[in-house]
């Protein structure tokens, strides 16, 4: 593997160790602003985790834009999923299904930015 391809995974590592840390914390304590607060921010996090995968793909792999968004989409539920399995070790902090499902949805909306941005400047 050349380095130029494991340098492009550095970003990914780093969204999902910020991830883990932040699945680390007890956050039972702290108020939501509104309700469904906590599902918009996995969403976010997780397009922000889809994007680094998509910059880690090699453009061969990014070329075949099904095999690009099935592995993104499948790097973010599996995260999401041993993300919730980790929380339910951490006090204060229980697993949730409806979350790895927001993960999932953060995912497919940055692989549909990122398809309707190659539709529009090709």
């Amino acid at each position: 593997m050349k380095i130029t391809a494991l340098l492009k995974m550095v970003p990914m590592l780093v969204v999902m160790g910020t991830i883990f840390y932040l699945s680390s914390q007890s956050f039972s304590n702290t108020p939501l602003p509104f309700p469904g607060f906590d599902k918009i921010v996995h969403i976010t996090i997780y397009a922000v985790l889809g994007a680094t995968v998509l910059f880690a793909q090699s453009s061969e792999t990014r070329e075949k834009t099904l095999k690009s968004v099935v592995w993104v989409v499948a790097i973010a539920t599996l995260y999401g999923l041993s993300d919730e399995f980790h929380q339910s070790f951490v006090p204060g902090r229980s697993p949730d299904v409806l979350d790895v499902l927001a993960d999932s949805v953060g995912a497919v909306l940055i692989c549909i930015i990122w398809y309707c941005i190659r539709r529009f400047n090709s």
